[in-house]
Order: C-alpha cells, then structure tokens, then sequence
C-alpha cells in the first residue's frame, strides 16, 4: 500500500511540477519584459464566456484528432512531423470529392471521410517506405513531404477552384446543404446560439479506437514492443519494417480525419482560409497528455483554452496575444522535464525497494536454515 501511494504521488507530481514551472517561468518572462503580472494572469484564468467555451470544445476536437495521429507514430518511436501536410491533401481531396456531389446527402459525407483518410495514408505511406527501403529517417521524409504537400495543394487548388461571385476568395466547390453536418447546440445548458461541430462525435469515436487498438489487441502490443526495444521485438517474432509502414499509414489516416470537422461544420469548401500548423499543435499536445487517450483530451481542451483566451490580452492587459505561444511552449518543455525527473525518482525508488528485498533475503535464507 506504501509503494502504491508512492506511485500514485508521483504520478499527481508530475503534472502539478509541470504547472507550477510554468507559471513560475511565465512570471519571470512578464517581469523581464516589464509587462502587467497580474493583467495577464487575470485575463488567463478568467472563465470563458460561453461562445468561448464553445470555441475551445471546436478546436479541441481538431487539435484531439491531430494529436492522436501524432501519438500513433511516438507510440512506435516514430515521430510523424507530416501530419500537417497529410492532413492538408487529405482535406482538399475530399473537399472536392464532396463538392462533385456524386453521392447524396450522409453517404457523400462518409465517402468523402473515407476518402480523406486514405489520402492521409498514402502520404504517411512514402515516408514509411523511404525509412525502411532507402533508411531515410521519417523526421526529414515527413517533413519535406510537408513542403511538398504545400505547393501541390495550392497548385490542385487553382485548377479546382470555383470563382464566387462577388468575392476574391479561392475554393473548392462549396458543400450542398445535404452533404453538410448539423451542429449540437449547447443554448439549453449555457445560452449560446454557436454549435459544436456536429463531427465532434469522431474525434470521441477516434479516441476509443486508439485505445482500444493499442491496449487491447496483438497489433497495438507489437507497435508499442517494436517502440520500446526493436531487438526485443525482432526476437519475439515481429516484423519491423513492417509496422514501420503501418503505423505510418494508420497516423497518415489518423491526420487525413483532422481536417474533418472544420469542412463539414464549418467551411464547407477548401480554400485559401484552411488552418495551417494544425499538425504542429497535434505534436504539442500529444506531448503534453503523454500519448494517453484521456491525456490528450485533456490537454486538447487546455490548448483550445489559451488560444480563446489569448484574444483578450491585447485590449484587457495591453501584452502581445503572442505570449500565449510562449506560455505554450513553456508548458511543454515543463512537462517533459517534470516527467523525465518523476521518471527517476520513480526509478530510484524501486531500486532501492529490490535492493531491500535482496538484502533481506540471505537473512531469511539463514533463519530457515537455523529453524530446520
């Protein structure tokens, strides 16, 4: 029972470290710079009105997906700088997959996913095959297929473009009213007319699959052994190479879904106002809830939180809504670190629990002996 309240402590202490260095480190930036302490604290901890809260649960939901696909690779040690760019082919494909209207109403919309998340793989697909083909490391491979994935969109989406009478704006084929999902309004329990992003609800679904998969099948026990030591899991049986390649083309699929909520609840085309950096954040937050389901939920929700709040720096403390980035870049680095010193007491100290039992054992071994 001591060991367990040992190890639940720790596992509280990481968090609250992580915060408390946080805060500590963005007060000392603020006083450097000689901006208002307090102001800014007091516009970051206030409660959100509730068309903010509303924002916050919408960019959650994005943010969660990203991160998910994010985590699918770190799980393998892999890590999956591309999700922005998979994500990016995977939207504009079935941006104009949708906008054709080939298919009517709710079958038009589950394609069109389907389709996202296949582009998604595909792309993730030619970094795995240049890392276990050609050794290219997936950080470089993924990260020019990013720059790649930029330029061949704007190029597609200049074809594909449909000019909108009265406006400059470039995009796909806007959605049809069929082909789009209803929001979930909260206006009976927080008094708001703005709508949830009706495919929140996939973000919840994607949450349970990850978990599910990597806790509770063969396959998700052999990506996380391939993580943990490759030699182990060459000596167990498991192909590498192979679940290189497939955990790249399940967090290309993963990254093909982030782009999912935003076309069918909110922009209804790809344009020239798609979100950039989405994938970027993913990695963030996926650090930040430790590549756990729940964790990362969590986490969604605090990034989501600062970006809303950011807003109001300007006008009510008079600071640059640029701190937040700061404040978010903070927290990242706090909580690897917290972690990585929870990592070591945790370590020490079940070291020195087996260095006990070993040393009482000769001692035990010796009274039995006497007793016989």
């Amino acid at each position: 029972m001591r060991l367990d309240a040992r190890r639940i402590g720790l596992g509280v202490a990481a968090p609250v470290l992580a915060i408390a260095v946080a805060l500590l480190l963005t007060t000392v930036i603020l006083l450097i710079a000689g901006d208002p302490v307090l102001a800014v604290w007091q516009v970051l901890f206030r409660a959100p009105l509730p068309r903010q809260i509303v924002a916050i649960i919408n960019e959650a939901t994005v943010l969660y997906l990203s991160a998910v696909a994010v985590a699918i690779g770190f799980k393998m040690n892999l890590f999956n700088i591309g999700v922005d760019g998979q994500y990016r082919v995977a939207s504009f494909a079935a941006a104009v997959f949708a906008g054709a209207h080939w298919l009517p109403g709710w079958l038009n919309i589950i394609v069109a996913i389907i389709v996202a998340m296949c582009t998604g793989a595909l792309w993730a697909l030619i970094a795995g095959l240049l890392k276990v083909t050609r050794g290219v490391s997936e950080v470089i491979g993924t990260i020019m297929l990013n720059y790649i994935a930029t330029y061949l969109v704007a190029y597609l989406l200049r074809l594909a473009a449909v000019k909108v009478e009265g406006s400059n704006a470039t995009s796909t084929q806007i959605l049809a009213e069929d082909s789009r999902v209803p929001g979930i309004s909260l206006e009976w329990l927080i008094g708001t007319p703005k709508e949830i992003y009706g495919l929140a609800v996939l973000a919840i679904v994607v949450g349970i699959v990850y978990w599910f998969v990597l806790s509770k099948t063969r396959f998700g026990f052999d990506l996380r052994a391939t993580g943990a030591s490759e030699t182990a899991a060459v000596a167990s049986g498991v192909n590498v190479k192979k679940m290189i390649v497939a955990s790249m083309v399940l967090s290309g699929a993963a990254a093909g879904l982030v782009g999912m909520p935003l076309l069918f609840g909110q922009d209804y085309a790809y344009g020239d106002t798609v979100q950039a950096g989405l994938g970027f954040a993913g990695m963030s937050v996926a650090l930040l809830g430790r590549n756990h389901p729940v964790g990362m939920a969590f986490a969604a929700v605090l990034w989501g939180y600062l970006n809303q709040l950011s807003n109001g720096l300007q006008i009510s403390a008079g600071v640059s809504d640029r701190l937040v980035l700061i404040i978010q870049g903070i927290i990242v680095l706090s909580v690897v670190i917290a972690y990585e010193v929870v990592r070591r007491a945790r370590l020490r100290l079940e070291q020195g629990r087996v260095a006990k039992e070993l040393a009482a054992q000769p001692r035990q071994d010796a009274a039995e002996e006497v007793a016989a």
